[in-house]
């Protein structure tokens, strides 16, 4: 049994707690907020057991070309977002080369596909089986063309990984989907996945279970962190606590903590933005309208949109161009609603340049664990990466745990 603190109550340090205290530990969860108030909190709210494959970055001139001249809405960037994170982009290209990108997969694809399984008894345990729809999610397609192409991409990912769904033409798909009044050439249904009708109350709802078990929940600045002795020390308003091991667990602010212990992580931030909405019907499981990169889903706030990338600062004033645009489009659809006053959320997915999470020791630095760079998938992959990092602490050594390793990458 350790004494361990682990840094950030978002969903991947959430499940990090819980698996430690599960192996005995004593442990406390540290944040600055409450649990699930930062990227777990304003999510699309799926469990993606089907993302066999994590985003490559496109290679393609014309597809580069879209994205450098701002015609596509799926990713945008700023000048100094770019310049600050061009060794990390020019790495992640590399890194997107399809003989790289088939080798990372081949580890990726061994997290994902225990997502469901992983967030199951957590779910049944914390009592939050009602914010759960095990529907899958709907991929939706406006011309004919890149349907078909599509489907021959679902094929192939059902023969390389064993991803199941099913091609829907425009009269399935509103048939199972009523809200819709548009006319799409059709769907891809991916039948895996999970969703969450509130991805900040079920990272919530973690806490609590981890709190009746017996763990402890401070609220303090993880960026005091500090050693003395043999001690890891954080400090907040109402005053210091300790632990003998620390988790660092902060997503996008991971490298910020680590550089102050002399490691240095390459990584890039895409930022997205939500917003929700008064739609008159619900719809059944999420949808992405890949023509504008927003993903529609209903929720108990209402009706979230969730949009694409941005390659901007961590600090970077916000600008939610692409929601805006993205309304209007996916409006083209089904009837979104009067949007719900509400500020305006932002949050930022740690994306690693290599595309697979860090998990595993801290390079030089006794009993300090990482677990961070989960991109588009920390809410997916907490259960799971949680465990590989428990594994890891125990002694346990095998390929994928090698994998996530820092001092492998």
């Amino acid at each position: 049994m350790s004494y361990f603190l682990v840094l950030g109550a978002g969903m991947i340090g959430v499940s990090t707690a819980l698996e430690l205290q599960s192996r005995g530990h004593v442990v406390t969860l540290v944040d600055r907020r409450a649990p699930g108030q930062e990227t777990s909190f304003g999510n699309a709210g799926v469990i993606q057991a089907e993302a066999a494959e994590p985003y490559a970055l496109p290679r393609d001139l014309p597809t580069l070309l879209k994205y450098a001249l701002g015609r596509s809405n799926d990713v945008t960037w700023s000048v100094s977002g770019v310049l600050r994170m061009a060794p990390a982009l020019w790495s992640y290209f590399r890194h997107s080369a399809p003989a790289r990108h088939r080798r990372i997969a081949q580890v990726y694809t061994q997290l994902t596909r225990c997502a469901t399984e992983d967030h199951a008894p957590l779910i049944m345990a914390a009592g939050a089986d009602n914010l759960i729809i095990r529907e899958g999610m709907t991929l939706v397609y406006r011309d004919v063309r890149a349907l078909d192409a599509a489907a021959r991409e679902a094929e192939r990912m059902r023969q390389s990984y064993g991803v199941s769904s099913r091609v829907l033409d425009t009269g399935a798909l509103k048939a199972e989907e009523p809200a819709l009044t548009g006319e799409p050439a059709g769907a891809i249904h991916m039948l895996q996945s999970w969703s969450c009708s509130d991805p900040g109350g079920l990272t919530a709802a973690y806490a609590e279970l981890f709190r009746q078990r017996g763990g402890r929940i401070v609220e303090a600045d993880a960026l005091t962190l500090s050693r003395e002795g043999s001690s890891w020390n954080v400090y907040g308003p109402d005053g210091g606590v300790s632990g003998e091991q620390v988790v660092v667990a902060l997503g996008p602010w991971s490298p910020e903590l680590l550089r102050r212990f002399g490691i240095r992580i390459s990584m890039i931030y895409k930022r997205g933005y939500h917003a929700h909405y008064h739609a008159p019907r619900a719809l059944r499981r999420p949808m992405l309208d890949t023509d504008c990169g927003i993903v529609a889903a209903s929720m108990r706030g209402g009706l979230r949109l969730s949009s694409g990338a941005a390659l901007v600062d961590l600090g970077a004033v916000p600008l939610p161009r692409q929601l805006g645009y993205g309304a209007t489009k996916i409006g083209e659809l089904f009837e979104t609603g009067p949007r719900i006053d509400e500020p305006q959320w932002t949050g930022t997915r740690p994306c690693m340049p290599d595309m697979l999470p860090v998990v595993g020791p801290a390079p030089g630095l006794s009993n300090m664990w990482l677990n961070f760079g989960h991109g588009h998938h920390g809410f997916t992959l907490g259960p799971t990466s949680a465990r590989v990092l428990a594994d890891a602490i125990s002694g346990d050594s095998n390929d994928l745990i090698a994998s996530l390793a820092l001092s492998d990458r």
